[in-house]
């Protein structure tokens, strides 16, 4: 991903400041991993996964990297079906710069 590849034009406030925290988060990868997944699927998420999303960027992103990459496991807090879209997204390559 060379660029944001979504315009938060259209979406609400909370959308926009997940979307630009996604893009913004200090470790390129996690920038690729969750500003990939955000900019595909924040539109349709519901109020829950948002919620979830807003809580899987709080921890340090060294910590979250080695969640998705499967290096360390996920603590139960943050083993949700949005974590597991986030991980499965990452994998399934869809989220990589073309």
């Amino acid at each position: 991903m060379s660029g944001p590849s979504r315009s938060s034009g259209g979406l609400d406030e909370r959308r926009r400041r997940i979307l630009f925290r996604a893009r913004h988060r200090g470790m390129r990868e996690m920038d690729l991993i969750l500003g990939g997944f955000a900019d595909a699927e924040i539109a349709a998420l519901c109020d829950g996964e948002l919620a979830d999303f807003e809580a899987l960027l709080e921890p340090d992103d060294q910590k979250v990297f080695s969640w998705v990459s499967g290096t360390e496991p996920v603590p139960a807090e943050f083993d949700t079906p949005l974590f597991r879209k986030v991980r499965d997204f990452h994998f399934s390559g869809r989220g990589l710069p073309a």
